[in-house]
Order: C-alpha cells, then structure tokens, then sequence
C-alpha cells in the first residue's frame, strides 16, 4: 500500500510541474498581449528569430524630413547615402492628446500615417514613442513639477479621466494603421521611455518607482482591454544604466513587456569611454532580455553632429559587432535648427561620415529595408 502511494505521490508530482512548466511556457511564447493580431505576433516571433541573423538599422521620421529637405516623396538621409532605406522606422505621437494637426516635431499626423503604411509595405518595422504633456500641469512633457504628475494620471487621481481621453486619441490613432488588405500594421509601442531619468515628469526623481509601474500596467490595460488595441508590442526602454537592479526598478512585470531596451547618446569626443560604457550595457541588456526572455534593443542612439568620420565603423560598430540585439534606432536627423546650429544623428550626403555609415551598413550583420524585406516579418 504505502508502495502505491509513493507511486502516485510521484506521478502527481511529475503532472504538476509538466503543468507548471506549461503555464510558464505560455507566458513566454507569444507577445504580452494574448489577442494579439496574427500579424502582430508573427512580427514578435520574428523579431526573435531575427537575433541570429542580423541588426535592424532604423532611424525617427526617418522618411519625413532630413537635413536640407522636408516631405520629398521616396527620399530618406540613409537611402541617399546607403541606397536603401533603413529596416525600422521610428515616429512620435506628443501633441495628438492635444488634437494638433502635427506632432511635437511638425510632423502632420496624417502625413505620418502614409509614411507608416509605406514603411509596412516594404516590409520595414514600426515603433513610436510618445512624448505626453504633463497631464497635470498641462506643460510638456519636460515639465517635472510638481511631484504626483504621474499619480494623477492613475485612477482615483484627479486626472484620470483627462488620462484616458488622451488613451482614447492613441487608440484611435492605432486602429487607423492597416495595410493594403485592411490588416492592422504591427506597431511597437514604447511609453514612458527614458524613465530613470529625471528630464521628464514620468521619471527619475519625479515619481516613484510604484507609481510609473502603474501608469505602465494601467496604460496597456486600458489600450488593450477597455480600447481593443491589439496591433501592439510594448516597449520597456531606460536611458542608460549601470546594473542589472536599477534596470529592473521600474520594470512594470514580464507580462507587460515584449522588447527591453534602453538609450544611449555619445555626448562627446572620448571615444573608449562611450565603448566601454556601451559595451557594458549591452551586455546587461542581453542577459536581462535571455531571464526574462525578452527581445533586446537599442531603443534610441546618436553621436551628434557624428564629428569623427569614422565613428560607424571604429567606435559604434566595434561594440555592436559583439553583440545580439534585434535593432538599433538612430535619432532624427532635423536638419538647420539655427544658423549656427544643425541636428543630425546620422550622415547625410556629403557629410564627413557617410563613407564610414556605407561601409558599417554594408557589414554582414547590419541589416536594411531589403534585407528584412526578404525575411517576411510578417508572414
């Protein structure tokens, strides 16, 4: 008799972890959203197949402007330079909760919904970020003050409702991207970004650490199941970290993230310590994104004004080259700012460092529109 029971005793316990391991599975085997649109969840399971391959090079309003032109059909600074355009196309929502015509870079919105569907259609990737106006003081989203901007936003706060209706105008927005068939277009989505640091009102010293992981979580929820968005992979993104522990101290929980990342701007000529920082921090990334079994990216990137002429090649790509990560997404290149000011993150023709760009972007591992074309990240 007490044969059997250990007998059974075993093999109710072999069924429950065969169970327990199923549960953690299907955690991890598709996007945070379980109603994800099959086209959604073919991008997901892509993008992680797509870390053996190759990096997707993107750069913001990629499409839209660059230095000395604005909305020329068909061009792009990286085609101009490359030939071809890049794989992931990075666009900004900030000033849609405010029903203006055009985001908080002059981009029109509906402008920016063509260039969102022509990207798709070659096949490239889609991510947005969203810089929000402080729902409390009605200033930008640069406006730290005062503390409580993001419990506010939370519900019970006295600007949930305020909160809300923007979600609303960001649904809206979402369900408006669909493909030639009337398919809804993928979009990675990354809220809150930079949150450790204290630049906006959503991060750093301005809220705490439980309050952006419900503005989080709230955030997704509502889109998600009060919205009905499901064309989304959310984004968790920091800007530069030192540890593992100061990554995860806002981190809203596995069942809210598809892809980690962070941002990092080289801000001046000492090339080694930009490497060895960078380095560093991929490497954290990478062994956050295999825990977690997460997608890693470099969610934002640039040298300004690229003064050195072989930056590509000797400091950006000799890091990168080391690495995993599905893509790394150039800042946008504004053009004359000034008369004595220009913006750009990545070369335009004729500038000191487009040889270089050609020459990283022609490597084996660096990946552009027509390399991701022929992957299908779709189907």
């Amino acid at each position: 008799m007490m044969n059997l029971q250990i007998i059974i005793l075993r093999y109710v316990s072999i069924i429950v972890i065969a169970v327990s391991s199923l549960h953690v599975s299907a955690q991890n085997i598709g996007p945070a959203d379980s109603k994800a649109t099959p086209e959604t969840v073919r991008l997901y399971s892509n993008l992680k197949k797509l870390l053996a391959r190759g990096i997707m090079i993107g750069h913001q309003d990629d499409l839209a402007y660059g230095v000395n032109w604005k909305y020329e059909d068909g061009r792009s600074d990286i085609k101009d330079v490359t030939g071809d355009y890049p794989a992931v196309y990075g666009w900004e929502l900030g000033r849609l909760e405010n029903d203006a015509p055009a985001n908080l870079d002059g981009v029109p919105f509906d402008k920016m919904k063509e260039y969102i569907q022509d990207g798709y259609e070659r096949g490239g990737v889609i991510t947005i970020s969203w810089h929000l106006n402080n729902p409390l003081t009605g200033k930008s989203a640069w406006d730290p003050a005062p503390a409580g901007s993001a419990a506010s936003a939370l519900p019970g706060g006295e600007k949930n409702e305020l909160y809300k209706s923007w979600l609303d105008k960001i649904a809206t927005f979402m369900q408006s991207l669909k493909g030639k068939n009337g398919e809804l277009i993928p979009v990675i989505f990354r809220p809150f970004h930079e949150l450790n640091g204290s630049w906006f009102w959503w991060g750093g010293k301005n809220c705490t650490p439980d309050e952006i992981k419900k503005l989080y979580q709230f955030t997704e929820t509502y889109l998600r199941d009060v919205k009905g968005v499901h064309n989304l992979l959310y984004a968790f993104n920091t800007d530069r970290f030192a540890t593992k522990e100061e990554y995860l101290g806002r981190y809203p929980g596995d069942e809210y993230v598809d892809i980690v990342g962070f941002d990092i701007y080289q801000r001046g000529p000492d090339n080694e310590k930009y490497m060895a920082e960078f380095d560093r921090t991929l490497t954290t990334l990478e062994d956050i994104a295999k825990e977690k079994n997460k997608i890693p990216a470099l969610t934002e990137f640039g040298y300004g004004t690229l003064p050195d002429s072989t930056w590509w090649t000797n400091v950006f790509g000799k890091v990168l080259q080391t690495h995993h990560i599905a893509y790394a997404l150039a800042w946008r290149n504004a053009g004359r700012k000034s008369a004595t000011e220009t913006e750009f993150y990545v070369p335009y023709t004729g500038q000191s460092s487009a040889e270089d760009f050609k020459k990283f972007c022609d490597s084996k591992q660096i990946l552009l529109q027509r390399d991701v074309t022929k992957m299908k990240l779709y189907e």
